[in-house]
């Protein structure tokens, strides 16, 4: 019968659309259809059937190794894109891996490392032609936060890096596993709202922890909520440092207006992506040549050459503190997971190419793994680093393998130069990069939209500003209640004769009605 025009036997009246009603099924039957649509969407196996053996092996490889089925039809054309891709994103990768490495409370060196070896995995493992893959901040202060509460990182440095690793290291599994057991859809459980809230509390949290840099303070909380920020900052206004102060604000003011002008003119984009790297090259000068660390300006300090040491055996399996490890690892690799595959779709999306979250979810997964084991901790595919690797016109993932030999390169002879870079400086570029997290336009919208939704962004918001910065990811029951009742809506909400499903039909006033479904033509 199909969607073919029916006559109607009493009437004798043509209807036009008619739909057969599908037969029910077996129970078994339905249950199994479900649990394939879910686990097996794309129907992986496919390709393998009715191969010879050498061909299966061969696509296997290709399966979890797409950089050999793309690198025999690359290209000179490519390899300049992506050459040009590379080194501008390394402009980036450098600073802010130095920044979000202190704001882990860990060496600034590790966030060399973690922009050295990850890209190299992912290069290999990962189907995304556009992610840039290195340190964020929100881990990186989910780190500190979640581990600090436990170990000191300034009284016991090395166990608090040991911890890091092994933290890490369960990330890398986490993710792993969920993409080898098809699990890549408990990401999608995190609802939209509340990543807003709570990367945009995570940003105003990172922000306030910058005032230790721009005041140049010595001393300062291990809290992470508002009133502990708050309490800190203004119990020792006599240790305030002008000079550190000026300087943060006129580096902060110069990132700024570098991003502006960028998103003014779009063509200019390496304005706003050489800026942190300009910014630490100014700094070290004028510390270097004014001497401004004798006058308490704080200067990040030796910098060890040499590539990234191998850590297997620092990974911390039978330390007192495993499960703290464990539970930060999961914590960060689903954070991780979530905004490494949301903005890897995202860009894929612009070029019109697939990527395979369960792929993704297994290449993340490896390079954390294999970063916990050489000096790394958590990376994942920042949405900053992505977008400029995106406008500088990468061709496919070898712009990441250019990244990181930059990185080599910096690692093995420039690490020196490094010295006299201002921590102040290094407050400047991750507050730059914070506030672009701060988005103020979507809470707006999910106002107008869906005041449900607003209160539950707004509620992981506010728990991440005036509790924790744990708060935000945690699995509760506020997640999966927005989630589910997102479905409700949207399979409600399903118009299926000119237009495909969205938030509210009936409060989307640029869509017009069909008058021909029940839900257009209910008002």
């Amino acid at each position: 019968m199909g969607n073919a025009d029916y006559l109607d036997p009493e009437t004798n009246v043509e209807c036009p659309h008619r739909v057969a009603i599908p037969p029910p099924q077996p129970f078994i039957k339905s249950l199994e259809s479900s649990l394939k649509e879910t686990f097996f969407p794309d129907d992986p196996l496919k390709q393998f059937k009715n191969q010879p053996p050498s061909r299966k092996f061969v696509l296997g490889l290709q399966y979890f190794l797409p950089i050999l089925e793309w690198a025999p039809r690359y290209t000179f054309e490519f390899l300049k894109a992506d050459l040009i891709a590379g080194i501008t994103i390394a402009s980036l990768a450098i600073p802010q891996g130095i920044s979000y490495a202190k704001l882990a409370n860990l060496p600034p060196i590790l966030g060399l490392y973690s922009s050295f070896v990850p890209p190299l995995v992912y290069a290999m493992m990962g189907s995304s032609k556009d992610l840039a893959v290195g340190t964020v901040a929100v881990a990186s202060l989910l780190t500190a936060s979640m581990l600090g509460n436990d170990v000191n990182a300034n009284e016991n440095p090395t166990l608090y890096l040991h911890l890091a690793f092994t933290a890490t290291f369960f990330a890398g599994v986490f993710q792993a596993c969920l993409g080898l057991l098809r699990l890549g859809f408990i990401v999608d459980f995190l609802s939209h709202a509340t990543i807003v809230g709570f990367m945009a509390g995570a940003a105003t949290v990172v922000c306030l922890q910058q005032l230790k840099g721009i005041l140049g303070l010595e001393h300062f909380t291990h809290g992470t909520d508002l009133v502990s920020v708050m309490r800190s900052v203004f119990s020792q206004t006599d240790k305030w440092r002008w000079e550190s102060g000026v300087l943060g604000c006129c580096f902060l003011f110069y990132l700024m207006l570098t991003k502006y002008y960028s998103k003014k003119r779009p063509r200019f984009f390496w304005v706003s992506a050489m800026a942190p790297l300009t910014s630490v090259i100014l700094g070290s000068l004028v510390v270097y040549l004014t001497h401004a660390e004798r006058h308490g300006v704080q200067v990040i300090g030796n910098l060890k050459k040499g590539l990234n040491p191998l850590t297997v055996t620092d990974l911390a399996f039978g330390s007192p503190y495993l499960s703290t490890a464990i539970k930060t690892g999961i914590i960060t690799g689903v954070i991780a997971l979530a905004e490494g595959i949301a903005v890897g779709r995202s860009f894929a999306m612009y070029k019109n190419y697939h990527i395979d979250g369960n792929k993704e979810m297994i290449a993340f997964g490896m390079m954390n793994i294999v970063g916990s084991c050489t000096s790394c901790y958590l990376t994942t595919g920042p949405f900053s680093r992505s977008a400029v690797n995106f406008n500088a016109g990468c061709k496919t993932a070898v712009s990441n393998i250019v990244m990181a030999v930059a990185v080599m390169i910096t690692l093995l002879f420039l690490t020196p130069l490094f010295h006299y870079t201002p921590l102040v400086v290094l407050s400047s570029i991750i507050i730059a990069a914070m506030l672009g997290l701060i988005d103020y336009e979507a809470a707006i919208h999910l106002w107008k939209i869906d005041k449900f939704d607003f209160i539950v962004c707004m509620g992981a918001y506010l728990g991440v500003v005036f509790g924790s910065v744990e708060i935000g990811p945690s699995p509760s029951g506020r997640n999966i209640y927005a989630q589910g009742d997102f479905v409700r809506r949207e399979t409600k909400n399903l118009c299926s004769w000119k237009h495909t499903k969205f938030r509210d039909l009936q409060k989307c006033k640029s869509i017009p009605k069909c008058n021909q479904c029940p839900w257009c033509s209910h008002t």
